[in-house]
């Protein structure tokens, strides 16, 4: 099994190249979209979340508000460092069983923003860094309907996007268009199913 990070900062590009990967039958997981499936089936994490935050993140319907959370998390460092304990640990244990799922000639994505800053890069055969300007994933942050604030407080907590390039080992560069980002991404899966080719000795 080849395990692979696929990582860049806020608005970067990463979803539509992992859109690319799962097309080439790579088995891609969105860390987030994981963790709002916590929240949403009312588990442990949900549980553990309000005994650590308080029913004032729940919204109407008794559903975690992931805005709600994030406004009381981002303005105070030691309430995100325990909701990203509750989440992360939670995320791990559940990639593991998913893994465990999937054949051992596969090749596992996960998609996730902060896999450099928190070191859990080092837990994957390979990373691939989606490469953009601040002033572009801003531009396009704003479009999908981000606040200028919300932008600048979830960018501040990630690492310059010149500074990841040195932990990268594929560098997809998102500066010119959808289509040349597309065209990259299908280069560097290709890439990835050779690698795992060489590595089973299929070569």
């Amino acid at each position: 099994m080849l395990r692979v990070a696929l990582t860049g900062n806020i608005c970067s590009g990463k979803s539509t190249v992992a859109e690319v990967f799962k097309k080439e039958g790579l088995h891609v997981f969105d860390a987030d979209r994981i963790i709002r499936g916590f929240y949403e089936e009312r588990g442990e994490v949900y549980e553990r979340v309000l005994q650590a935050f308080g029913d004032g993140v729940l919204d109407e319907r008794l559903s975690i508000d992931r805005k709600k959370l994030a406004d009381m998390v981002f303005k105070d460092e030691e309430k995100l460092r325990l909701l990203e304990e509750i989440t992360h640990s939670a995320l791990y244990r559940r990639l593991e069983e998913e893994y465990k799922k999937l054949p051992e000639n596969s090749i596992v994505v996960l998609e996730a923003s902060l896999l450099i800053e928190k070191g859990t890069y080092k837990n994957y055969d390979a990373v691939v860094l989606v490469h953009s300007t601040y002033e572009l994933c801003k531009y396009r942050a704003l479009k999908k309907g981000f606040t200028e604030e919300d932008f600048e407080r979830r960018w501040s907590r990630q690492l310059k996007p010149e500074e990841k390039l040195k932990y990268a080992h594929f560098v997809i560069n998102n500066l010119s268009g959808l289509e040349d980002l597309k065209i990259s991404a299908l280069r560097v899966a290709r890439v990835l199913k050779n690698w795992l080719e060489f590595q089973d000795g299929s070569y």
